[in-house]
C-alpha cells in the first residue's frame, strides 16, 4: 500500500510537470526564465534515472522539473530546458526502479493489464530515500536568479 501511496506521488508530481507544458503551450507570455542545470548524487553517486522539481516555496511563482539522467538535469517551466523563473524553490528528486516487462507482455489492455500495472507499483524500488519525493521533508532549497543557474545536490540517507 505504501509503495503505490509512493508511485502515485511520483507520477502525480511528473504529470503535473507535463500538464504545465500543455496548459500554457507555446506562447512565451509568461515570465523570463533562465537556465537551470546541475547534478543529482546519492551517496556520492550518480542518480542514473529519475525526476527533479523545483516549486515555488511561495504563492508565487512556477513550478519547473526536469528528468535526471545519468546524474545530471536541466529544468523545464513552459519550453524544454528553458530553466526558471527566478525565486526561492523548494526541491524534490523522485527516482524509482519499475519492472515493466510483464506489462509488455499484456500490452493488449484489459483486466489482466491492470493487475501487471498493480503487481509492478508494489514491486517498484524506490532508488533515494522518499523523504526526497516531499517538499516538506526533503530540505532541498534553491533560490534561481536572473543568468545561468547550477544547483548541485548530494542526496543521504
Amino acid at each position: 500500500m505504501i509503495a503505490i501511496r509512493k508511485l502515485r506521488i511520483q507520477v502525480a508530481t511528473m504529470l503535473a510537470g507535463a500538464s504545465l507544458v500543455v496548459t500554457f503551450g507555446c506562447g512565451d507570455e509568461f515570465p523570463r526564465r533562465y537556465p537551470v542545470t546541475g547534478t543529482v548524487k546519492y551517496k556520492g553517486e550518480p542518480v542514473e534515472k529519475g525526476t527533479i522539481t523545483f516549486k515555488p516555496s511561495g504563492t508565487e511563482g512556477m513550478p519547473a522539473s526536469g528528468t535526471i539522467e545519468k546524474g545530471n538535469y536541466s529544468l523545464t517551466t513552459v519550453n524544454k530546458d528553458d530553466g526558471a523563473v527566478p525565486g526561492q524553490y523548494d526541491v524534490t528528486v523522485t527516482s524509482i526502479a519499475v519492472d515493466l516487462s510483464q506489462m509488455q507482455k499484456n500490452a493488449g489492455g484489459g483486466a489482466g493489464h491492470h493487475d501487471d500495472i498493480i503487481k509492478a507499483a508494489k514491486k517498484a524500488k524506490n532508488l533515494v530515500p522518499t523523504k526526497y519525493a516531499v517538499p516538506g521533508t526533503s530540505g532541498l532549497k534553491a533560490t534561481v536568479k536572473a543568468g545561468s543557474n547550477t544547483f548541485p545536490f548530494d542526496l543521504t540517507d
